[in-house]
């Protein structure tokens, strides 16, 4: 490492390594509880690989009965992927002396565009970016960025600023915020599958709880086969009861997918050879698997690991771009085997915990730095770069230069633009109004997974006024608004609102002591343009 640059931030070299494995020891305790045990609803094993179903969702359930027959393939790079060796400024002699042993060389490049190149190690993507099925993002990052692992995955997967934690993610708050009602009529098909044994913070919301892990395919299919659910019928109304029948009704919900899975797998058929000891490619080729077979589910998480290169990086991290080149490769041409062309219906997205420093380290490794680029894959995005490429000129000897592209700006664009939903429910599920990016992926039109009539956008505390609860919802044309409490039996309690409304975005303040509403688990309903929508809220 350069002899100026020393980062003070536990754990993030090897330095400190007390801090730096007391942040993997964080990692996998968390990742160790939230997979096992009952956990949630289904999991079972597809080739060698496990699979994980997760909580059926209302936007899953619409998706899955829908026209919107887009997928997006979440592609997790673990550990930290060091941009600069991934997407190379060809030619500049600021990298080449800030990086003297690891540097990636001229002679060792595949040219993206004159300004831009790639490791040889990656040249499997060579046709998709010359076929426009690849486009890059550079120096995606956040503000005040964290460098353990563990809380700055969290960060990645709650889409929150660093200083909040947000114990659900983007994407299942996305699942949970629309199509309510649906809750409580889960769909047949998976509303989403994560290939691994580890549970993910992207998918959780505050109703939902994750794979029940079962051991083998036959098993999980013999448990569907003979009816061996959890009973439901003989528990009461106590709070202890209401939440083991809702464990229960969550399992039994999933332990229903294992026929459609099973069809849906032993249908569809990998049509070209993925790459051998390959564990992502494993993951991916099961993927293509599930989509030719028509399963119906729309979101899927694989990962591969390894990317937190602290040392030896010149040895390591081609392998393991290598890995990543060839498996995308080969799911896209198996995509585009037999008669229905299927790669223009699934957008790919490569993410990671955060960057690495620009500077190397003595180990000829790298350390956790600031901003990573993304990458996203599909028939018909086109090719292109968007944001800005790190300033290597004059750079700051304690900190790296700063990130080019929030994180949650991409989120909100794939979530608007190749989900096809309304701005309101992107920016509620968000968090805060974020900036789409016009243009990075191609718009669905209409917009559909609102319908284009309302969305129950969900509740908060008063930021303001105590005692107060915010009820959000977003009207995408003129009609009657009917919003209701309801006890957990289903009891209409109270009528809130019920009145004609005009397009646009409402809160209602509801404070529970006007309605003498005593605290307590209660549900609250919107009617409105022909739809119904239900939320569980606490008092």
């Amino acid at each position: 490492m350069c002899e100026k640059h020393k980062q003070p931030r536990p754990g993030a070299t090897l330095d400190n390594q007390a801090a730096h494995e007391n942040d993997h020891r964080l990692w996998s305790r968390r990742d160790f509880l939230s997979a096992s045990g009952l956990v949630g609803a289904g999991g079972l094993l597809l080739g060698k690989l496990p699979v994980r179903a997760f909580q059926p969702s209302p936007l899953m359930a619409a998706l899955a009965n829908g026209p919107n027959d887009r997928i997006l393939v979440l592609i997790r790079l673990d550990g930290g992927n060091d941009g600069l060796n991934t997407i190379i400024e060809r030619e500049n002699p600021f990298y080449y002396n800030i990086r003297p042993n690891i540097a990636v060389p001229e002679s060792n490049l595949w040219a993206l565009s004159n300004e831009y190149g790639m490791p040889l190690a990656t040249n499997a993507l060579q046709p998709m970016w010359e076929d426009g099925m690849m486009k890059v993002i550079f120096n995606v990052g956040y503000p005040e960025p964290n460098y353990s692992h563990f809380r700055s995955y969290d960060i990645i997967a709650s889409a929150s600023d660093s200083e909040e934690v947000v114990n659900s993610g983007w994407m299942g708050r996305f699942l949970d915020n629309e199509y309510a009602a649906f809750l409580d009529a889960p769909p047949t098909v998976p509303p989403a599958l994560q290939i691994g044994v580890q549970s993910n913070l992207v998918f959780k919301s505050d109703s939902a709880n994750m794979a029940l892990a079962v051991s083998s395919p036959e098993e999980f299919y013999q448990i569907a086969q003979t009816g061996l659910l959890y009973d439901t019928s003989s528990l009461g109304n106590s709070p202890r009861e209401l939440e083991l029948a809702y464990v229960r009704q969550t399992a039994n919900a999933a332990f229903r997918y294992a026929q459609t899975i099973k069809v849906a797998y032993s249908k569809g058929k990998n049509q070209v050879d993925y790459p051998t000891d390959n564990y992502l490619a494993e993951q991916m080729a099961i993927v293509a698997r599930l989509i030719k077979g028509n399963l119906g589910t729309r979101v899927f998480m694989v990962e591969i690991g390894g990317f937190d290169t602290h040392a030896e990086q010149l040895d390591r991290h081609p392998l393991l771009l290598n890995r990543l080149a060839t498996a995308v490769k080969a799911f896209y041409e198996d995509l585009a085997m037999g008669d229905d062309n299927l790669q223009d219906k699934v957008l790919g997205m490569t993410f990671s915990e955060f960057g690495r420093t620009i500077y190397e380290n003595g180990s000829q490794g790298t350390d956790h730095g600031w901003g990573t680029p993304m990458m996203l894959f599909g028939g018909g995005i086109g090719n292109g770069f968007t944001g800005q490429y790190q300033d290597l000129s004059n750079p700051d000897p304690y900190e790296d230069p700063e990130f080019s592209m929030d994180f949650r700006d991409i989120y909100a664009t794939i979530l608007q633009d190749w989900m096809g939903n309304n701005p309101d429910l992107v920016n509620f599920v968000m968090g805060q109004q974020q900036t789409t990016l016009t243009g990075l992926v191609p718009a669905i039109a209409p917009v559909i997974g609102d319908n284009n009539k309302c969305a129950l956008l969900g509740h908060n505390p008063h930021p303001g006024v105590p005692g107060v609860i915010e009820i959000k919802y977003a009207m995408m044309q003129n009609g009657p608004v009917r919003v209701q409490l309801l006890d957990q039996a289903g009891h209409v309690l109270r009528t809130l609102q019920n009145e004609y409304k005009d397009m646009g975005s409402y809160i209602l303040n509801f404070r529970p002591s006007d309605w003498y509403v005593a605290p307590g688990n209660y549900r609250y309903r919107l009617q409105a343009g022909g739809q119904v929508f239900q939320r569980d809220l606490k008092i």
